[in-house]
């Protein structure tokens, strides 16, 4: 069974920002002629990356709702120029959203055992483009989504 990691999305206002900056950081990396992965880095190494490794994904909490979550790839231990170790978190280029999930502000990350995850809120090739988000987040709260 997967384990998944919790992180705030902090600046971002919602999934579609999300997305643009996913995708960004997917052209610069493939300019450079790398694969298009994007990247984030905190300060804390997980303890149990085998579990995370084995179909765990990144959840992102966007405006206090668990909102999206991306594939996690790798967990790489780096030093960074103050020589302060870091962790960087390899993420797959597809944001999937999920079935909103209010969710407390919190530091740094959090392990989400697979049985608490939210589901996928579409089915793979579905969207919610043409649906607003602030109808999403009142259809969640009333339970209804």
């Amino acid at each position: 069974m997967a384990l998944h990691l919790i992180k705030l999305c902090v600046g971002c206002e919602s999934i579609e920002e999300l997305r643009d900056w996913v995708a960004e950081r997917a052209l610069i990396a493939i300019a450079a002629g790398l694969e298009p992965h994007s990247t984030h880095v905190t300060r804390m190494m997980p303890k149990r990356m085998r579990e995370l490794l084995d179909g765990g994904s990144l959840y992102w909490v966007i405006k206090g709702q668990l909102s999206a979550r991306q594939p996690l790839l790798a967990i790489e231990e780096f030093t960074d120029a103050d020589g302060i170790g870091r962790c960087r978190l390899v993420l797959g280029p597809e944001v999937v959203e999920t079935m909103p999930q209010p969710k407390r502000p919190f530091q740094g990350w959090r392990y989400l055992e697979d049985k608490d995850a939210p589901r996928d809120l579409f089915e793979k090739g579905q969207s919610a483009r043409d649906m607003p988000a602030e109808l999403k987040r009142e259809l969640a709260e009333l339970g209804l989504l």
